[in-house]
């Protein structure tokens, strides 16, 4: 159905905001030959260019290649690390986790808070906050200095596995839409689409859209897609009125979400042809939250006609982030038909 070991190397692979150059070099050495282009921006923004039928209009999809992650700030006296974070995280998620310090060479390292023995009535009934933990390396700070500056990045240690139907790892957000956007580039190899089409895989996004907006303005696309994931608040407790999506119940077409209101006439196009081919799909409507659609919405010099697919995603910004793999097939199915049949589409306001 999908190819699990090439989306467990890049959900592995290291790369957080403002530091992906290994994911980039990784998806680089997968685009080879799929793709008439490739090249990368002063942003560090990956551009996969396929030739179109006509050059008439440009298509950009995007899918951002960063993960969400540490930047150590300070070193103490006893070689405990001090970080600060490189995009949203619930602090609950970081207890007992292990994590990799990139230094002179890679180091692992666990997160640590004071233990719970020790903790006051009034402390145990607090809700722990980033500034409460700690990266313990097992070393004395004269050997942490050797290998570890203030400035190094850290990302989360968990490897991909497969549970049920799913699959479960960190960075399934948001290398699961990396992967998908290579293997629809792949399945395109050799075929003819309608328009120049340029495959972005963007940098900065989970720190506030930034490679998106840059490659949007330099693009100019008069259609954009983004492929991110989404929340699958599908598990118990969840109110039928909270759930955004859920697992296994197909590609999530994005209506809206707190940065971008899709277009509806590429709503209705997605829409339109899931049903026309079979491909299994459910709206998204997120109340609270960003993805890279709305950097590409508003950054091309006149606007795009900007739609999302979206990969339903349970545990969303933790290490055991699960996502469906019939879902993930779904997203491919849907993105390359969308982009084979744009000429086919009247898209004038009405």
């Amino acid at each position: 159905m999908i190819n699990v070991a090439l989306l467990k190397k890049i959900c592995e692979t290291p790369g957080v905001p403002g530091h992906e150059q290994k994911v980039r070099e990784l998806i680089t050495k997968e685009l080879k030959g799929l793709v008439d282009d490739i090249s990368v921006d002063n942003m560090g923004n990956l551009i996969a260019f396929k030739k179109g039928k006509s050059d008439a209009k440009k298509v950009m999809a995007a899918a951002h290649m960063d993960e969400i992650g540490f930047i150590v700030h300070h070193i103490d006296e006893n070689g405990f690390l001090r970080f600060h974070p490189l995009g949203g995280f619930d602090p609950k998620t970081l207890t007992a986790q292990r994590v990799v310090v990139h230094g002179k060479k890679d180091v692992i390292g666990v997160m640590g808070t004071k233990p719970i023995h020790l903790m006051t009535a009034e402390e145990r009934g607090k809700n722990l906050v980033l500034n409460d933990y700690f990266i313990d390396l097992g070393m004395k700070r004269s050997e942490v200095i050797k290998i570890i500056a203030v400035g190094d990045v850290v990302t989360r240690e968990r490897e991909l596995i497969e549970m049920g139907d799913c699959v479960n790892c960190k960075s399934i957000d948001n290398r699961v839409a990396v992967f998908i956007l290579i293997e629809t580039l792949r399945e395109l190899k050799g075929k003819t689409i309608p328009y120049d089409f340029y495959g972005v895989f963007t940098v900065q996004e989970e720190v506030g859209i930034r490679g998106a907006q840059v490659a949007a303005h330099h693009i100019g696309a008069d259609f954009s897609f983004c492929i991110d994931t989404t929340i699958a608040f599908d598990t118990p407790g969840a109110k039928p009125e909270e759930s955004v999506t859920k697992l296994g119940e197909g590609v999530a077409i994005k209506i809206m979400d707190s940065s971008a209101i899709c277009d509806y006439r590429m709503v209705k196009y997605m829409k339109e042809l899931a049903n026309k081919n079979k491909i299994k799909w459910q709206p998204e409507l997120l109340p609270a939250g960003g993805t890279d659609t709305a950097g590409l919405q508003r950054m091309a010099k006149y606007g795009t006609i900007a739609g999302a697919v979206s990969i339903p995603t349970r545990h969303i910004h933790s290490v055991i982030e699960m996502a469906d793999k019939a879902d993930i097939r779904g997203n491919i199915d849907l993105l390359k038909i969308c982009l084979s049949n744009l000429d086919k589409y009247n898209w004038d306001f009405k």
